[in-house]
């Protein structure tokens, strides 16, 4: 630094007033690296060094602690702004780096960010690599290679990592994060490769409960994220850090599948471990049915809200054939029963037409069918389709068709991997072909070299569109066969009761497998199963019945 005001007003003159920059991309390089090169101490004494031999004195100097020059842009850096602002200030004469990646490693903007300082005076200097000229065209592509290969760098480093986080995750272990509500951190003797203490998950047993009774609002008592998080306020329930719950953290724990002993890691998964289960897999499995049913606004048994007459056994679920309204209850006048003389002033139950009642449809349907006839009929009709499902496969044959549908969606992941790193493989190959031919050691010619790689890199996007999607297939998947055999177990439990069951039981089971109901004259019916029973019933079953006739 400067100790005269004379001093300060020769280096204006002389051009010798240098900014420094120092950057680590994560925390834990601010005090300590495996390389030592990297760290922040040694970058702010190499360029120390190299000032004092070039006879330039520091004025400013600035530090990134934990930013990623690959992951965040120039214009969300703030001591890449301070910097700008400096110079549209004349405050200073050269930008001093250890290295240029410190700048950055984006190949589409660092290059232009270094080229803009020089354009406003600046003279770049890494301590490593000298300084950074624009004298030539040459200089500018020399300029873009070096950070197109740093960027190469960060995403190889990117790559390790994942691939390192995802053998852990795989062999049960926390990689870190936020530590999801339910659980906390607790160190149990495990190191990482620098011999650091680090942390497992455990389940919290306070936060557990809360997180049960979520799952409990949520799957069994139908309420929203919304709802619930009334629910937690009414309770004077707060979250972790003190405050009232907010409906979006609550719609992340319902996707969480930590919760199910699972830890994961993009697309890696771990075995289900047992000490880390909160959450029954099927009571999870329930959830996602929910969620994806309320995301896509189906009317099913997990998303609707009946409006259930304590007699009627379908109400909610029927709709007239003719013109699709919805069949409402009503009751009309009093009449006498003929097989129960003594029961005076009894009211008829109906389900109408509310299309036809309203004159809102041009309805050619009936006006209303008897309550105890239609329900007579769906409940006919369901015990002898239940009667049927003794073809349902074996568990172990669900299983067995879960595993092959998983493999082939895995198959289909790898060979869009391989053709799309084969193709980024190609275009690293060309780059540093590119290299050659500015150096005359390449038989090419760096434009047509150039022509090529814009080429493979358009033909590049259309497949790494079609990676991501494969891959997010996968995900779904595999998050969507949990609830394949738990499916199974709930059917094959109603098909056992529902003949002796009470009628509340019976209402309950309805509206877990049925979607509508469409009545026509004559009381002819068609039912729409919900997925998870057509799935088992297979093909060849009619779903129509009348008063006269069998399934």
């Amino acid at each position: 630094m400067n100790n005269t005001p004379n001093q300060y007003a020769e280096d204006i003159l002389t051009g010798r007033r240098v900014q420094c920059l120092y950057r680590v991309s994560t925390d834990q390089q601010v005090t300590y690296s495996a390389n030592k090169e990297a760290d922040i101490p040694m970058q702010r004494k190499a360029c120390h060094r190299f000032a004092e031999q070039m006879g330039w004195q520091i004025v400013f100097e600035d530090q990134e602690d934990g930013v990623s020059g690959h992951k965040v842009r120039a214009e969300k850096r703030d001591k890449i702004q301070l910097i700008k602002e400096r110079v549209r200030k004349k405050h200073f004469d050269i930008l001093l780096v250890f290295m240029f990646d410190r700048i950055g490693r984006i190949a589409d903007e660092t290059p232009f960010v270094v080229e803009w300082f020089v354009k406003n005076g600046i003279r770049v200097w890494s301590t490593q690599e000298g300084e950074q000229r624009f004298e030539c065209h040459t200089d500018k592509l020399i300029n873009y290679i070096r950070f197109w290969q740093a960027d190469g760098e960060s995403e190889k480093t990117s790559i390790r990592t994942a691939t390192s986080m995802g053998q852990l995750v795989e062999e049960g272990f926390y990689t870190g994060g936020v530590c999801p509500y339910g659980y906390s951190l607790v160190k149990q003797g495990r190191k990482n490769k620098r011999g650091q203490d680090v942390s497992d998950l455990v389940i919290n047993p306070e936060e557990a409960e809360i997180v049960k009774l979520i799952f409990q609002k949520y799957v069994v008592e139908k309420l929203g994220p919304q709802s619930i998080t009334t629910f937690l306020f009414e309770q004077g329930i707060k979250n972790r850090v003190g405050k009232n719950w907010h409906h979006s953290s609550i719609n992340g724990m319902i996707s969480n599948i930590t919760y199910i002993g699972i830890l994961r890691s993009k697309n890696s998964y771990s075995p289900v471990l047992e000490h880390l289960v909160i959450i029954d897999k099927d009571i999870f499995a329930k959830a996602q049915e929910i969620k994806k049913s309320r995301k896509k606004g189906e009317h099913n048994s997990y998303v609707q809200a009946f409006n259930i007459s304590r007699n009627a056994l379908l109400s909610g679920k029927v709709y007239c054939g003719h013109c699709g309204s919805k069949l409402t209850l009503t009751t009309s006048g009093k009449y006498t029963s003929l097989s129960k003389q003594n029961e005076k002033n009894k009211k008829r139950t109906r389900y109408t037409c509310y299309g036809k009642n309203r004159r809102q449809t041009d309805c050619g349907g009936q006006t209303g069918y008897t309550m105890h006839i239609l329900d007579g009929i769906v409940d006919k009709m369901l015990q002898e389709i239940f009667s049927c499902l003794g073809t349902i496969p074996k568990k172990e044959l669900l299983q067995g068709k879960i595993d092959l549908r998983l493999k082939e969606k895995q198959a289909i992941v790898k060979y869009k991997e391989q053709e799309y790193f084969k193709i980024t493989k190609e275009l690293e190959a060309l780059k540093q072909e590119i290299v050659k031919a500015i150096q005359g050691e390449s038989v090419f010619k760096p434009e047509l070299l150039s022509q090529i790689i814009q080429e493979r890199e358009e033909s590049l996007v259309p497949i790494k569109e079609e990676y991501e999607r494969a891959k997010r297939e996968l995900e779904g998947d595999a998050i969507n066969n949990l609830t394949i055999v738990q499916d199974y177990d709930e059917i094959i439990s109603y098909t056992q009761i529902y003949k002796e069951a009470p009628f509340e039981t019976k209402k309950t089971i309805i509206a877990s497998l049925i979607e509508r109901i469409d009545v026509y004259r004559g009381y002819e019916i068609k039912i729409k199963f919900a997925l998870s029973l057509e799935q088992f019933l297979g093909e060849g079953v009619d779903f129509r019945q009348n008063k006269n006739s069998a399934v």
